[in-house]
């Protein structure tokens, strides 16, 4: 259960302005929001087996605790990737060549190929060592994220601010990744030492989240 709640937060707070969500707001103004959701729960499905599959192979031929502390690591760019934001770079004007479920099912699973979403699936994978769990909490949370997109979008956006929601989302993946760095630390480092290290990566999370929020800010020169 707790790997299943976990892989559901992580993933839901991952998805909340990805790509594959702005993605499906896209789609559903050209395909009925059942049809997207289908696609989307199907093409996420295929992906996101094929990510807990890789996590596990990672666990048999890397020490899993040189994995855990990667994977922890991997939250804090998460966080920092989801201040970066994303934009669509025209996957939703596709040529049409199939039907709508396997179109959009296409497009899905193309799209979270390496996307953030899979990518901490196989780090959740790695962590938590469930595959079935971790499969079902980040399928749910995907799907559940996008619904949101399709039929809630364009709602959240005139009452929160978008900005916020991201803050809000980068900052509760960085909490994650610097728990789960210093649990690793303070067992293999006295607690000194664990300090120090924790102080050098908070300032560098910190001097990246700033750089990261000065360049979208200014616009200067990055394509999200």
């Amino acid at each position: 259960m707790a790997a299943f709640i976990a892989s559901f937060i992580i993933v839901l707070l991952a998805e909340m302005g990805d790509k594959t969500q702005l993605l499906a707001m896209a789609f559903a103004a050209r395909y009925s929001a059942q049809k997207v959701l289908i696609a989307v729960s199907l093409a996420t499905l295929l992906n996101h087996s094929l990510a807990v599959v890789a996590g596990r192979f990672l666990t048999i031929v890397i020490p899993i605790e040189l994995i855990s502390f990667i994977a922890a690591l991997s939250f804090i760019a998460f966080g920092l990737w989801t201040i970066r934001g994303d934009r669509l770079k025209g996957e939703d004007q596709r040529k049409i060549r199939f039907g709508p479920i396997l179109t959009v099912g296409i497009a899905f699973f193309l799209v979270e190929m390496g996307d953030k979403t899979q990518l901490a699936t196989i780090s959740l994978a790695v962590q938590y060592r469930n595959m079935f769990s971790v499969l079902m909490g980040t399928t749910l949370a995907m799907v559940i994220a996008d619904a949101i997109g399709i039929i809630a979008g364009v709602v959240m956006k005139r009452h929160i601010p978008e900005q916020t929601i991201k803050w809000i989302s980068a900052g509760i993946f960085v909490l994650f990744g610097f728990t789960g760095v210093y649990k690793i630390l303070i067992n293999r480092l006295d607690f000194f030492y664990t300090l120090m290290i924790m102080l050098v990566i908070s300032i560098c999370t910190a001097y990246a989240a700033y750089f990261l929020y000065r360049t979208k800010k200014g616009g200067v020169g990055v394509d999200y």
